[in-house]
């Protein structure tokens, strides 16, 4: 069962449909068919963005502007610094992240690392192995060690897969074991659990 519903607001006719299996579809048209230019601020945030149950907006970027101007894309975005390049997604896409260092409230400061993906079970989140030689003195010689850490992954990456070589800045404490946020990501092809010294 499909549902159809049309919204007018602003001469911008809205048409939602909403099928049992999938997400909810915006759809933005003015009278000559393409998209209005008075009516950019509400684009930018479309629906398949609103999955919370409050309102999703940035904190830093007015939405209600009197329509009189064109008005470029209303997104806020920086740049992190230390050389890591802010991924056209962050600067052009639709997505609400509190907690992504190109477009949150969070600063990238102390240790950057790398490691390899694992899962990516969790929202937002995924489970990277890091990989280490630790010296034992009596025998001289070094043994294999790993630690899996959580790290927030913010959603302007799309095709991360599992064993992909991620590079990560520690941040402020994100939630009881993250502390740590995706900065970049390299596509690598390897074994699940092959060990790799960073």
């Amino acid at each position: 069962m499909s549902l159809l519903k049309t919204v007018v607001l602003l001469n911008v006719v809205k048409v939602i449909t909403a099928d049992d299996d999938g997400p909810l579809h915006l759809h933005l048209l003015d009278n000559t068919g393409k998209n209005s230019s008075t009516d950019r601020n509400i684009a930018c945030y479309n629906m398949a963005d609103q999955n919370e149950k409050s309102f999703q907006k940035q904190p830093t970027v007015f939405l209600n502007k009197k329509s009189g101007k064109k008005q470029k894309n209303l997104r806020y975005h920086r740049n992190v610094g230390l050389g890591f390049k802010t991924p056209r997604e962050a600067i052009e896409g639709t997505y609400i992240d509190k907690k992504c260092p190109f477009t949150g409230d969070v600063s990238i400061r102390g240790r950057i690392l790398t490691g390899v993906v694992q899962k990516m079970k969790m929202q937002r989140t995924i489970v990277i192995r890091r990989d280490y030689l630790h010296y034992i003195k009596k025998y001289n010689r070094f043994e294999k060690r790993h630690r899996n850490m959580s790290v927030h992954l913010s959603p302007c990456f799309r095709d991360v897969a599992i064993n992909d070589v991620v590079t990560i800045g520690e941040c402020r404490p994100l939630a009881k074991t993250v502390r740590f946020n995706v900065l970049k990501v390299n596509k690598a092809a390897g074994a699940k659990k092959s060990f790799k010294k960073f």
